[in-house]
């Protein structure tokens, strides 16, 4: 059996996201630190983005089409329902976080405090203040979506919280998020509740980002 590598840098969300997939499939990987547009993530993916993955033959680019292809190419736990109605509920999940809240959360907010580019290195205030009135809206939006069953789709841990529980993380320890998120009681909950689980305690980045290992 060929080795499977995830290539990426640990702390982005999405070489995150694949990392927690391998742990709830229990699917043995190794981890290539590499940051985009590197040689080796250059190979793969077309606009030299994380993650990639290569499988013996097989390589492959963007989270989403990696995690499919841990979830459906290895024994275990599906990490979506095989049932159409649930599994297009998990795709569409999956479509929002990556086109609606990461755009917000995570390529405005929080790259302005860990890549802020600022001349002093300070976090970009600009940016943040501007995102700050539309992630209300989004924190509202996610805390009506898991108040039921605390969980984004039935009553299981899918692709779809995996996908967004790395965004909660980073969100949680700045200032103006982790008061948002503390204030979304059913969001807080379901965070705090998943971030117990082992797959996300045992792939937690050891470092954040903008620093260097």
């Amino acid at each position: 059996m060929p080795e499977l590598q995830i290539i990426g840098a640990p702390p982005s969300n999405y070489v995150w996201v694949v990392r927690i997939a391998c742990a709830e499939k229990r699917v043995p990987y190794r981890l290539v630190p590499a940051m985009p547009h590197t040689a080796e993530v250059d190979a793969i993916h077309p606009f030299g983005k994380i993650p990639v993955m290569r499988h013996g033959d097989i390589t492959l680019c963007e989270s989403r089409a990696i995690c499919f292809y841990i979830d459906h190419a290895f024994a275990g736990p599906p990490l979506a329902p095989r049932d159409p109605v649930a599994g297009a509920e998990v795709e569409q999940w999956i479509s929002l976080v990556n086109t609606a809240i990461d755009p917000l959360f995570v390529r405005q907010y929080l790259v302005s405090y860990f890549f802020p580019g600022t001349p002093d290195g300070q976090p970009n205030r600009a940016v943040i203040d501007t995102a700050l009135p539309k992630m209300a809206a989004h924190f509202a939006v996610l805390d009506r979506a898991v108040a039921n069953t605390g969980h984004l789709v039935g009553h299981s841990i899918t692709l779809a919280d995996i996908n967004l529980l790395p965004i909660l993380f980073y969100l949680e320890k700045l200032p103006e998020s982790g008061v948002m998120l503390r204030q979304a009681t059913n969001l807080d909950r379901y965070y705090r509740r998943h971030f117990e689980r082992p797959s996300v305690k045992e792939t937690t980045p050891q470092t954040p980002p903008g620093r260097s290992s």
